[in-house]
């Protein structure tokens, strides 16, 4: 190999760990994999950019306005409301993903998982079910849907980009729905059958409390005209008459470790823990105030609403207090409390550091709720006395959807044009604000996807590909293109729980166009098998966002994915090696 192309490998492994290791955020390890390819002359500038204006990027980009619009307009509602109804365990999880499968065709998976995951979480707290039974088939299930389509997931549209560019014929919007829709049945069906009793029955069991999501820590005030003045922490049985459990008191700079033989002060503050309805009452009782608000402008009269919020994976605001965030004074929001798994916070709200998965309650004004949605650090779960959306929006954005898939599947336009097309008419019939879009297009996947695009042409301009291609060939040897479409698929496979869908696809798209030619055969299945391979990833909590967002919310383990997820790969991987070459012949006729 040739000094290039030795260093378009050193650069693949080092962005390979850089993404398995989430020590540094996906764009910006896209961003130095670019710099580094420029730098040492292996792309050109022009080259550099040319992710940048991609369809498979513009598209994707339109596409996440498209969800934004369908998420916001409230289009949801009416299916979120018939879970809400369910309450036997098996039922909301069968109801779940034949829900979640279907519209993950249609919308960002990231979206629907958002938007579905406080619904079961609330169910599961009415019905005391274990979160863990219900998240992971979820995200699965969006998994499923998005293979079906084109437009489902980014990483199908960067497949069917990059396959053009080796000459292939574009992929129909809904060329590969017959393979998907079989595959998540099969899906749908395994983990009714067997997922579910690998699944963890409980979390944590050694400590039940910490079940539901909502064991907060808050801080709450004595006020002058509080009946707690005078007693003893003891004596007042928060516990027995309220439900919350005092941990600290907080008397000006003094921290009372020990606070049940205090007794209370006007001014002073404590420190306490249980639900967040609880809370609210023992504090209405006790004529008591959130100790935060006192930083608030009392005099505001503007409606506030109560909003409950996850920090999202591999978020900027880790390791970060909530008051260096941003997030309070870019929306005018209050921490009010904070919940945090599997453990019990002891330091005043304003000092703890914010992990991943933490639950915030906050305080915020109405007319901030759409922005605070916006924030990309965050995951709105919920949020009380939310504005009222009317049905006329809602049908207005599934109708504009509706004409996107059916436009592009009819190749009346192409779909870049097709999905801008229905970005601006969701906009200009108020699916969602002006400033919506900007806030709600995750704008991390569309650097990732511009950046990492001309690594693909390195791999191919240096020969790197070729070398893969060769060694490749010499473990299939004379087993024919079947051995290689496996050889392919469980590849891609691998590499996507190790670094993402979207930068497998860049890596083997190449790889499997050249290795289908060298069995001399189509290269149509070999691009699907990349595309499916990518678009499934069940084996680890890191290979797909949606994974990443209930391990967190679900309290599960990474060996849970693992003994659920490996199974249902190796299924989906035997039956694509039986259907694929069914749908996409080996050597179609001419």
């Amino acid at each position: 190999m040739s000094w290039q192309a030795w260093a378009t490998l050193a650069v693949i492994l080092t962005a390979m760990v850089l993404f398995a290791s989430e020590k540094v955020r996906i764009d910006l390890v896209a961003l130095i994999t670019l710099g580094v390819l420029v730098t040492l002359g292996i792309v050109s500038p022009t080259e550099a950019l040319s992710g940048f204006s991609n369809e498979a990027t513009v598209t994707v980009a339109a596409m996440f306005a498209l969800s934004l619009g369908i998420e916001r307009s409230g289009a949801l509602e009416p299916l979120s409301r018939l879970l809400m109804k369910i309450r036997r365990p098996w039922l909301l999880t069968l109801v779940v993903m034949l829900v979640i499968a279907p519209l993950g065709a249609f919308i960002k998976n990231i979206a629907l998982v958002a938007t579905f995951l406080p619904l079961v979480l609330r169910v599961c707290q009415r019905t005391h079910t274990s979160p863990a039974r219900i998240l992971m088939p979820m995200a699965y299930a969006a998994q499923m849907g998005g293979v079906c389509t084109l437009i489902g997931t980014s990483s199908n549209l960067l497949a069917d980009t990059l396959a053009q560019k080796h000459g292939l014929a574009p992929i129909g919007v809904f060329e590969m729905t017959q393979l998907g829709a079989l595959l998540g049945v099969a899906g749908i069906v395994y983990l009714m059958l067997v997922g579910r009793w690998l699944l963890p029955r409980h979390i944590e069991a050694r400590q039940p409390e910490e079940l539901e999501i909502g064991k907060y820590v808050a801080e709450l005030e004595i006020t002058v005209d509080s009946p707690l003045i005078g007693k003893m922490i003891a004596d007042a049985k928060l516990g027995e008459k309220y439900g919350v459990y005092p941990l600290e008191l907080l008397r000006g700079e003094r921290r009372m470790w020990s606070p049940r033989s205090q007794q209370l002060n006007a001014g002073d503050v404590l420190l306490v823990r249980g639900d967040w309805d609880k809370i609210e009452e023992f504090r209405r009782s006790a004529r008591l105030r959130n100790a935060p608000e006192q930083h608030y402008d009392q005099g505001n009269q503007r409606p506030r609403v109560l909003a409950e919020m996850i920090v999202a994976p591999a978020s900027a605001v880790e390791g970060r207090r909530f008051a260096e965030s941003g997030v309070g004074w870019r929306n005018n929001a209050t921490l009010l409390a904070i919940h945090r798994r599997g453990e019990v916070l002891r330091n005043k709200l304003s000092d703890v550091n914010l992990a991943a998965g933490d639950v915030l309650m906050v305080l915020v004004d109405v007319d901030r709720m759409a922005q605070l949605r916006g924030e990309e650090s965050f995951i709105v779960l919920s949020e009380r006395e939310d504005a009222h959306r009317t049905p006329h929006k809602a049908l207005v954005a599934v109708a504009i959807m509706a004409a996107v898939v059916l436009i592009s599947g009819l190749h009346w336009l192409p779909i870049p044009i097709a999905a801008i097309c229905g970005a601006i008419m969701m906009a200009l019939t108020g699916c969602f604000g002006r400033k919506d879009v900007y806030v709600g297009i995750d704008w991390k996947i569309i650097i990732l996807l511009g950046a990492i695009l001309p690594l693909g042409i390195a791999i191919e301009k240096t020969g790197l590909s070729t070398t893969v291609v060769q060694m490749s060939m010499g473990l299939v040897g004379d087993h024919g293109p079947l051995a290689a479409l496996l050889m392919i698929y469980l590849l891609t496979a691998l590499l996507t729980e190790l670094m993402g869908h979207n930068p497998s696809v860049v890596l083997m798209v190449g790889i499997a166009v050249s290795v289908a030619h060298a069995v001399h055969a189509d290269p149509r299945p070999f691009v699907i098998a990349v595309a499916f391979a990518a678009a499934t990833s069940f084996a680890t909590p890191v290979g797909y966002p949606t994974n990443t967002m209930v391990y967190y919310a679900g309290g599960y383990r990474f060996m849970d994915f693992m003994k659920v997820g490996i199974p249902l790969i190796l299924m989906f991987c035997a039956l694509s090696m039986w259907l694929i070459p069914h749908f996409w012949p080996f050597h179609p006729a001419r």
